[in-house]
Protein backbone atom coordinates (compact mmCIF):
# COMPACT_ATOMS: atom_id res chain seq x y z
CA UNK A 1 0.00 0.00 0.00
CA UNK A 2 2.84 2.44 0.77
CA UNK A 3 4.21 2.17 -2.77
CA UNK A 4 0.74 2.74 -4.16
CA UNK A 5 0.28 5.87 -2.04
CA UNK A 6 3.52 7.28 -3.44
CA UNK A 7 3.35 6.31 -7.11
CA UNK A 8 -0.27 7.15 -7.92
CA UNK A 9 -0.12 10.78 -6.68
CA UNK A 10 3.13 11.30 -8.58
CA UNK A 11 1.54 10.01 -11.78
CA UNK A 12 -1.57 12.13 -11.27
CA UNK A 13 0.51 15.28 -10.76
CA UNK A 14 2.62 14.48 -13.83
CA UNK A 15 -0.49 13.94 -15.95
CA UNK A 16 -2.15 17.07 -14.61
CA UNK A 17 0.85 19.29 -15.32
CA UNK A 18 1.56 17.82 -18.75
CA UNK A 19 -2.13 18.09 -19.67
CA UNK A 20 -2.16 21.69 -18.47
CA UNK A 21 0.88 22.49 -20.58
CA UNK A 22 -0.60 20.68 -23.60
CA UNK A 23 -4.02 22.37 -23.38
CA UNK A 24 -2.44 25.80 -22.85
CA UNK A 25 -0.08 25.18 -25.76
CA UNK A 26 -3.02 24.42 -28.07
CA UNK A 27 -5.14 27.36 -26.87
CA UNK A 28 -6.04 30.19 -29.23
CA UNK A 29 -3.91 32.84 -27.44
CA UNK A 30 -0.83 30.61 -27.65
CA UNK A 31 -1.44 29.97 -31.35
CA UNK A 32 -1.71 33.71 -31.99
CA UNK A 33 1.57 34.33 -30.15
CA UNK A 34 3.34 31.72 -32.28
CA UNK A 35 2.01 33.35 -35.44
CA UNK A 36 3.73 36.67 -34.70
CA UNK A 37 5.83 38.06 -37.55
CA UNK A 38 9.58 38.58 -37.15
CA UNK A 39 10.86 42.10 -36.59
CA UNK A 40 11.52 44.27 -39.62
CA UNK A 41 12.02 47.88 -40.63
CA UNK A 42 14.39 50.45 -39.23
CA UNK A 43 12.81 51.08 -35.81
CA UNK A 44 14.87 48.41 -34.10
CA UNK A 45 16.60 48.72 -30.72
CA UNK A 46 20.35 48.50 -30.27
CA UNK A 47 21.50 45.06 -29.13
CA UNK A 48 24.73 43.92 -27.47
CA UNK A 49 25.40 40.18 -27.18
CA UNK A 50 27.67 39.31 -24.26
CA UNK A 51 29.65 36.07 -24.38
CA UNK A 52 31.29 35.21 -21.02
CA UNK A 53 34.22 32.86 -21.51
CA UNK A 54 36.23 30.59 -19.29
CA UNK A 55 38.46 28.08 -21.10
CA UNK A 56 36.33 27.98 -24.24
CA UNK A 57 39.05 27.93 -26.90
CA UNK A 58 37.44 25.09 -28.87
CA UNK A 59 33.98 26.65 -29.39
CA UNK A 60 34.38 30.41 -28.96
CA UNK A 61 35.23 31.24 -32.58
CA UNK A 62 32.11 29.55 -33.88
CA UNK A 63 29.98 31.23 -31.22
CA UNK A 64 31.31 34.69 -32.05
CA UNK A 65 30.95 34.09 -35.78
CA UNK A 66 27.31 33.06 -35.35
CA UNK A 67 26.56 36.31 -33.50
CA UNK A 68 28.22 38.45 -36.18
CA UNK A 69 26.18 36.61 -38.81
CA UNK A 70 22.84 37.54 -37.20
CA UNK A 71 20.31 39.07 -39.57
CA UNK A 72 20.23 42.46 -37.88
CA UNK A 73 21.42 45.96 -38.82
CA UNK A 74 25.18 46.03 -38.28
CA UNK A 75 25.09 49.52 -36.79
CA UNK A 76 22.69 48.31 -34.08
CA UNK A 77 24.42 45.07 -33.17
CA UNK A 78 27.58 44.60 -31.13
CA UNK A 79 29.42 41.65 -29.63
CA UNK A 80 31.19 41.77 -26.27
CA UNK A 81 33.61 38.95 -25.48
CA UNK A 82 34.51 38.71 -21.79
CA UNK A 83 37.48 36.55 -20.81
CA UNK A 84 36.92 35.52 -17.19
CA UNK A 85 40.51 34.57 -16.39
CA UNK A 86 40.83 31.68 -18.83
CA UNK A 87 43.94 29.51 -18.58
CA UNK A 88 43.79 27.94 -22.04
CA UNK A 89 43.92 29.57 -25.48
CA UNK A 90 40.68 31.54 -25.10
CA UNK A 91 42.54 34.87 -25.04
CA UNK A 92 44.25 34.14 -28.35
CA UNK A 93 40.96 33.14 -29.98
CA UNK A 94 39.37 36.39 -28.79
CA UNK A 95 42.19 38.46 -30.25
CA UNK A 96 41.28 37.17 -33.70
CA UNK A 97 38.20 39.42 -33.48
CA UNK A 98 40.08 42.44 -32.09
CA UNK A 99 39.88 44.48 -35.30
CA UNK A 100 36.21 43.87 -35.98
CA UNK A 101 34.40 47.23 -35.76
CA UNK A 102 31.49 45.82 -33.74
CA UNK A 103 33.42 43.62 -31.30
CA UNK A 104 34.64 44.65 -27.86
CA UNK A 105 37.01 42.46 -25.85
CA UNK A 106 37.35 42.47 -22.07
CA UNK A 107 39.96 40.52 -20.11
CA UNK A 108 39.47 40.18 -16.37
CA UNK A 109 40.48 38.03 -13.44
CA UNK A 110 38.37 34.97 -12.78
CA UNK A 111 35.34 35.86 -10.72
CA UNK A 112 32.57 33.64 -12.02
CA UNK A 113 30.14 33.90 -14.90
CA UNK A 114 27.92 36.49 -13.24
CA UNK A 115 30.85 38.91 -12.88
CA UNK A 116 31.68 38.48 -16.57
CA UNK A 117 28.07 39.26 -17.50
CA UNK A 118 28.08 42.37 -15.32
CA UNK A 119 31.35 43.53 -16.88
CA UNK A 120 29.78 43.20 -20.32
CA UNK A 121 26.63 45.04 -19.30
CA UNK A 122 28.64 47.93 -17.88
CA UNK A 123 30.62 48.16 -21.11
CA UNK A 124 27.59 48.90 -23.31
CA UNK A 125 24.68 51.28 -23.49
CA UNK A 126 22.61 49.10 -25.82
CA UNK A 127 18.89 48.94 -25.11
CA UNK A 128 18.85 45.12 -25.22
CA UNK A 129 21.62 42.87 -23.91
CA UNK A 130 21.85 39.22 -24.79
CA UNK A 131 23.72 36.57 -22.84
CA UNK A 132 25.12 33.74 -24.93
CA UNK A 133 27.22 30.88 -23.60
CA UNK A 134 30.54 30.39 -25.38
CA UNK A 135 29.58 26.84 -26.43
CA UNK A 136 26.30 27.89 -28.07
CA UNK A 137 25.44 29.10 -31.56
CA UNK A 138 22.56 31.26 -32.77
CA UNK A 139 20.78 30.98 -36.10
CA UNK A 140 20.84 34.11 -38.27
CA UNK A 141 17.11 34.80 -37.86
CA UNK A 142 17.05 34.38 -34.06
CA UNK A 143 17.18 38.06 -33.14
CA UNK A 144 14.40 38.94 -35.58
CA UNK A 145 12.10 36.61 -33.64
CA UNK A 146 13.24 37.78 -30.20
CA UNK A 147 12.88 41.56 -30.57
CA UNK A 148 9.08 41.61 -31.24
CA UNK A 149 8.54 39.87 -27.88
CA UNK A 150 9.81 42.93 -25.98
CA UNK A 151 6.42 44.50 -25.39
CA UNK A 152 5.60 46.80 -22.47
CA UNK A 153 6.49 45.19 -19.13
CA UNK A 154 8.64 42.46 -20.69
CA UNK A 155 12.07 42.36 -19.06
CA UNK A 156 13.52 39.26 -20.72
CA UNK A 157 12.98 36.93 -23.66
CA UNK A 158 14.24 33.35 -23.89
CA UNK A 159 15.05 31.47 -27.08
CA UNK A 160 14.44 27.89 -28.21
CA UNK A 161 17.43 25.81 -27.14
CA UNK A 162 18.36 22.63 -28.98
CA UNK A 163 21.27 20.23 -28.61
CA UNK A 164 23.95 20.74 -31.23
CA UNK A 165 24.63 17.62 -33.30
CA UNK A 166 23.70 14.89 -30.77
CA UNK A 167 25.66 11.72 -31.30
CA UNK A 168 25.77 9.38 -28.31
CA UNK A 169 22.92 8.13 -26.13
CA UNK A 170 23.30 10.86 -23.52
CA UNK A 171 23.24 13.63 -26.12
CA UNK A 172 20.23 12.09 -27.85
CA UNK A 173 18.43 11.86 -24.51
CA UNK A 174 19.08 15.55 -23.91
CA UNK A 175 18.02 16.39 -27.48
CA UNK A 176 14.53 15.01 -26.75
CA UNK A 177 14.50 16.65 -23.30
CA UNK A 178 15.29 20.05 -24.79
CA UNK A 179 12.47 19.71 -27.36
CA UNK A 180 10.03 19.07 -24.52
CA UNK A 181 11.51 22.12 -22.81
CA UNK A 182 10.81 24.28 -25.88
CA UNK A 183 7.10 23.49 -25.70
CA UNK A 184 7.02 23.83 -21.93
CA UNK A 185 8.76 27.22 -21.86
CA UNK A 186 6.54 28.55 -24.63
CA UNK A 187 3.45 27.50 -22.66
CA UNK A 188 4.67 28.80 -19.31
CA UNK A 189 5.58 32.13 -20.90
CA UNK A 190 1.92 32.60 -21.88
CA UNK A 191 0.99 32.58 -18.17
CA UNK A 192 4.19 34.36 -17.04
CA UNK A 193 5.37 31.21 -15.33
CA UNK A 194 9.02 31.14 -16.43
CA UNK A 195 11.51 30.88 -13.57
CA UNK A 196 14.75 30.65 -15.56
CA UNK A 197 16.29 32.61 -18.42
CA UNK A 198 18.70 29.98 -19.78
CA UNK A 199 22.33 30.92 -20.26
CA UNK A 200 22.69 29.56 -23.80
CA UNK A 201 20.64 32.51 -25.07
CA UNK A 202 18.44 34.98 -23.22
CA UNK A 203 17.95 38.67 -23.89
CA UNK A 204 17.15 41.44 -21.40
CA UNK A 205 16.26 45.09 -21.26
CA UNK A 206 19.53 46.54 -20.02
CA UNK A 207 17.84 49.30 -18.01
CA UNK A 208 15.78 46.77 -16.05
CA UNK A 209 18.75 44.50 -15.35
CA UNK A 210 20.67 47.49 -14.01
CA UNK A 211 17.64 48.67 -11.99
CA UNK A 212 17.30 45.33 -10.16
CA UNK A 213 21.01 45.20 -9.35
CA UNK A 214 22.64 43.23 -12.15
CA UNK A 215 23.56 39.56 -12.05
CA UNK A 216 24.41 37.72 -8.85
CA UNK A 217 26.05 34.37 -8.22
CA UNK A 218 22.62 32.89 -7.48
CA UNK A 219 24.02 29.62 -6.09
CA UNK A 220 25.82 29.00 -9.42
CA UNK A 221 22.63 29.44 -11.47
CA UNK A 222 22.71 33.17 -12.14
CA UNK A 223 20.21 32.82 -14.99
CA UNK A 224 17.60 31.28 -12.70
CA UNK A 225 18.24 33.77 -9.91
CA UNK A 226 17.83 36.68 -12.33
CA UNK A 227 14.54 35.29 -13.64
CA UNK A 228 13.15 34.85 -10.12
CA UNK A 229 14.27 38.36 -9.20
CA UNK A 230 12.54 39.81 -12.26
CA UNK A 231 9.39 37.90 -11.33
CA UNK A 232 9.57 39.23 -7.77
CA UNK A 233 9.76 42.78 -9.14
CA UNK A 234 6.63 42.21 -11.23
CA UNK A 235 8.18 41.96 -14.69
CA UNK A 236 7.23 39.54 -17.47
CA UNK A 237 9.51 36.97 -19.08
CA UNK A 238 8.62 36.00 -22.65
CA UNK A 239 9.66 33.22 -25.01
CA UNK A 240 10.44 33.20 -28.74
CA UNK A 241 10.07 29.56 -29.87
CA UNK A 242 11.36 30.20 -33.39
CA UNK A 243 14.56 31.88 -32.23
CA UNK A 244 16.76 28.82 -32.49
CA UNK A 245 19.94 28.45 -30.47
CA UNK A 246 22.11 25.35 -30.38
CA UNK A 247 24.11 24.39 -27.33
CA UNK A 248 26.74 21.73 -26.74
CA UNK A 249 25.31 19.12 -24.38
CA UNK A 250 27.43 17.11 -21.91
CA UNK A 251 28.61 13.97 -23.66
CA UNK A 252 29.73 12.01 -20.59
CA UNK A 253 27.94 10.89 -17.45
CA UNK A 254 30.32 12.84 -15.24
CA UNK A 255 29.78 16.15 -17.02
CA UNK A 256 26.03 15.55 -17.22
CA UNK A 257 25.79 14.81 -13.50
CA UNK A 258 27.86 17.86 -12.58
CA UNK A 259 25.65 20.07 -14.72
CA UNK A 260 22.38 18.68 -13.37
CA UNK A 261 23.51 18.68 -9.74
CA UNK A 262 24.35 22.36 -10.17
CA UNK A 263 20.95 23.07 -11.77
CA UNK A 264 18.92 21.17 -9.17
CA UNK A 265 20.80 22.45 -6.13
CA UNK A 266 20.59 25.98 -7.53
CA UNK A 267 16.84 25.64 -8.04
CA UNK A 268 16.28 24.30 -4.53
CA UNK A 269 18.50 26.86 -2.84
CA UNK A 270 16.93 29.77 -4.70
CA UNK A 271 13.32 28.66 -4.34
CA UNK A 272 13.48 27.32 -0.78
CA UNK A 273 15.73 30.02 0.66
CA UNK A 274 16.14 33.23 -1.34
CA UNK A 275 12.77 33.33 -3.11
CA UNK A 276 10.52 31.25 -0.87
CA UNK A 277 8.09 34.20 -0.76
CA UNK A 278 7.15 33.40 -4.35
CA UNK A 279 5.98 29.86 -3.54
CA UNK A 280 2.20 29.67 -3.02
CA UNK A 281 1.98 33.43 -3.58
CA UNK A 282 -1.40 34.31 -5.16
CA UNK A 283 0.10 37.60 -6.29
CA UNK A 284 2.48 35.68 -8.58
CA UNK A 285 -0.33 33.76 -10.27
CA UNK A 286 0.58 30.54 -12.02
CA UNK A 287 4.26 30.87 -11.10
CA UNK A 288 3.56 30.96 -7.37
CA UNK A 289 0.53 28.69 -7.19
CA UNK A 290 1.37 26.10 -9.83
CA UNK A 291 4.81 26.09 -11.43
CA UNK A 292 7.11 26.38 -8.40
CA UNK A 293 5.06 24.09 -6.09
CA UNK A 294 4.82 21.40 -8.76
CA UNK A 295 8.54 21.77 -9.44
CA UNK A 296 9.34 21.14 -5.79
CA UNK A 297 6.87 18.25 -5.57
CA UNK A 298 8.22 16.64 -8.74
CA UNK A 299 11.80 16.65 -7.48
CA UNK A 300 10.93 15.09 -4.14
CA UNK A 301 8.44 12.61 -5.61
CA UNK A 302 10.87 11.36 -8.25
CA UNK A 303 13.47 10.48 -5.61
CA UNK A 304 10.96 8.88 -3.23
CA UNK A 305 9.21 6.86 -5.93
CA UNK A 306 12.51 5.76 -7.48
CA UNK A 307 13.85 4.76 -4.07
CA UNK A 308 10.67 2.85 -3.27
CA UNK A 309 10.81 0.90 -6.52
CA UNK A 310 14.52 0.13 -6.13
CA UNK A 311 14.04 -1.04 -2.54
CA UNK A 312 11.00 -3.13 -3.40
CA UNK A 313 12.68 -4.72 -6.39
CA UNK A 314 15.88 -5.42 -4.45
CA UNK A 315 13.85 -6.90 -1.61
CA UNK A 316 11.93 -9.11 -4.01
CA UNK A 317 15.15 -10.36 -5.59
CA UNK A 318 16.81 -10.95 -2.21
CA UNK A 319 13.76 -12.81 -0.97
CA UNK A 320 13.68 -14.99 -4.07
CA UNK A 321 17.36 -15.83 -3.63
CA UNK A 322 16.85 -16.56 0.05
CA UNK A 323 13.98 -18.93 -0.66
CA UNK A 324 15.88 -20.63 -3.47
CA UNK A 325 18.98 -21.14 -1.34
CA UNK A 326 17.01 -22.21 1.69
CA UNK A 327 18.24 -19.28 3.78
CA UNK A 328 15.93 -18.45 6.68
CA UNK A 329 14.19 -15.14 6.02
CA UNK A 330 15.45 -13.88 9.37
CA UNK A 331 18.92 -13.76 7.80
CA UNK A 332 17.77 -12.21 4.50
CA UNK A 333 17.53 -8.68 5.94
CA UNK A 334 13.82 -8.67 5.13
CA UNK A 335 10.69 -8.85 7.23
CA UNK A 336 9.15 -12.26 6.69
CA UNK A 337 5.83 -10.70 5.69
CA UNK A 338 7.30 -8.51 2.95
CA UNK A 339 6.51 -9.40 -0.63
CA UNK A 340 6.71 -7.24 -3.73
CA UNK A 341 4.83 -8.03 -6.89
CA UNK A 342 5.01 -5.98 -10.05
CA UNK A 343 1.33 -6.89 -10.49
CA UNK A 344 0.47 -5.45 -7.10
CA UNK A 345 -1.00 -2.43 -8.87
CA UNK A 346 -4.31 -2.80 -10.68
CA UNK A 347 -2.60 -3.47 -14.01
CA UNK A 348 -5.00 -1.81 -16.43
CA UNK A 349 -5.42 1.43 -14.47
CA UNK A 350 -1.75 1.69 -13.52
CA UNK A 351 -0.57 1.09 -17.07
CA UNK A 352 -3.16 3.54 -18.36
CA UNK A 353 -1.70 6.28 -16.16
CA UNK A 354 1.84 5.44 -17.26
CA UNK A 355 0.89 5.43 -20.95
CA UNK A 356 -1.01 8.70 -20.66
CA UNK A 357 2.00 10.31 -18.97
CA UNK A 358 4.36 9.07 -21.69
CA UNK A 359 1.95 10.07 -24.49
CA UNK A 360 1.59 13.60 -23.12
CA UNK A 361 5.36 13.99 -22.80
CA UNK A 362 6.01 12.66 -26.31
CA UNK A 363 3.30 14.94 -27.74
CA UNK A 364 4.93 17.99 -26.17
CA UNK A 365 8.37 16.98 -27.46
CA UNK A 366 6.93 16.62 -30.97
CA UNK A 367 5.18 19.99 -30.68
CA UNK A 368 8.39 21.58 -29.41
CA UNK A 369 10.22 20.31 -32.47
CA UNK A 370 7.43 21.52 -34.70
CA UNK A 371 7.15 25.10 -33.43
CA UNK A 372 10.91 25.63 -33.23
CA UNK A 373 11.48 23.90 -36.56
CA UNK A 374 14.48 22.15 -35.05
CA UNK A 375 16.19 19.90 -37.60
CA UNK A 376 17.07 16.26 -37.00
CA UNK A 377 15.20 13.06 -36.26
CA UNK A 378 13.32 12.57 -33.01
CA UNK A 379 12.83 8.81 -32.71
CA UNK A 380 16.26 7.92 -31.33
CA UNK A 381 16.11 10.80 -28.87
CA UNK A 382 12.71 9.75 -27.57
CA UNK A 383 13.82 6.15 -27.13
CA UNK A 384 16.97 7.24 -25.28
CA UNK A 385 14.99 9.55 -23.04
CA UNK A 386 12.30 7.00 -22.16
CA UNK A 387 14.88 4.30 -21.43
CA UNK A 388 17.43 6.23 -19.39
CA UNK A 389 16.19 9.58 -18.09
CA UNK A 390 13.98 8.10 -15.40
CA UNK A 391 16.92 6.07 -14.10
CA UNK A 392 19.42 8.94 -14.05
CA UNK A 393 17.40 11.97 -12.94
CA UNK A 394 16.54 10.70 -9.42
CA UNK A 395 20.25 10.11 -8.80
CA UNK A 396 21.36 13.67 -9.52
CA UNK A 397 18.31 15.04 -7.69
CA UNK A 398 19.24 12.98 -4.62
CA UNK A 399 22.89 14.04 -4.85
CA UNK A 400 21.90 17.71 -5.11
CA UNK A 401 19.62 17.33 -2.09
CA UNK A 402 22.44 15.79 -0.06
CA UNK A 403 24.73 18.66 -1.06
CA UNK A 404 22.18 21.16 0.25
CA UNK A 405 21.87 19.34 3.57
CA UNK A 406 25.66 19.20 3.90
CA UNK A 407 26.05 22.84 2.73
CA UNK A 408 28.30 21.63 -0.06
CA UNK A 409 28.95 23.59 -3.25
CA UNK A 410 30.27 21.77 -6.29
CA UNK A 411 32.15 22.98 -9.32
CA UNK A 412 30.21 22.32 -12.50
CA UNK A 413 33.33 21.64 -14.54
Amino acid sequence: MSAELLIYPALFVAIFFESFVLVTFLSAPARRRRAGAPAGGNALPTVAVIVPCYNEETTLARTATSVLALDYPADKLSLILVNDGSTDGTREVMEQFRNHPHVAIIHKENGGKYTALNAGIRATDAEIVGCLDADSFVEPSALRHIIPCFEAGVAAVTAAMSVHEPKNILELMQYAEYLFGIAQRHTLASINGLYVTPGPSSFYRRAIVMAVGGFRTGHQVEDMEMALRLQRHGYTIENAPRARVYTTAPATLRRLFLQRIRWISGFLRNVLFDYRDLVFSPAKGALGMLVLPIGLFSLSASVIVFGTIVFATSADIAQAIALREGIPLAYAYLPASFAFDWFYFPTTFFMLLVLVTIAAWVSLAVLGKQISRTPGGLARGLISFLLFYGLLAPLWIARASVDIVLHKTRSWR
